[in-house]
């Protein structure tokens, strides 16, 4: 079994920012001479997280609002209170979202469905430069 390992730069807006990350990670597993194998995408922030979704506008608005009703930006965090900082519920919904992805590859492909796209989503309050870990595991 081989291990290789990369990364992804983005630049994010912040607030909640929904990238399609699914071309650069199509890109890492095609050149990494692997067949076969996992793929995992990995987030070193505790205030951006990772995901799949049909990556059209429709859906890309309703995750986006359904962050906001869930975890609205205007409530009370004990986060902002204690550092001031104004982002305590960007750490909430990346702590719900999660901080890593996998998918399996198959003849140097993503076995995504045809309408599944792996997200990249930062959920701070102002724009950031993220770099992603991703790690190729296979044969």
């Amino acid at each position: 079994m081989t291990v290789t390992t990369l990364t992804i730069n983005l630049n994010t807006k912040g607030n909640a920012d929904i990238q399609d990350i699914t071309n650069q990670v199509s890109q890492a597993v095609a050149e990494s001479g692997l067949n076969d194998g996992v793929v995992t995408v990995f987030t070193p922030s505790s205030t951006s997280g990772l995901t799949t979704i049909e990556y059209e506008s429709g859906c890309v608005s309703d995750l986006r609002r359904l962050f906001d009703e869930i975890i609205d930006p205007a409530r009370h965090y004990a986060h902002n209170a204690r550092w001031g900082d104004g982002n305590g519920h960007s750490h909430v919904r990346a702590a719900l979202l999660g901080a890593s992805f996998s998918v399996p590859f198959v003849n140097h492909r993503l076995t995504l469905g045809t309408w599944q796209q792996i997200i990249f989503i930062d959920f701070d309050n102002r724009q950031r430069r993220r770099e992603l870990v991703v790690q190729l595991m296979g044969e």
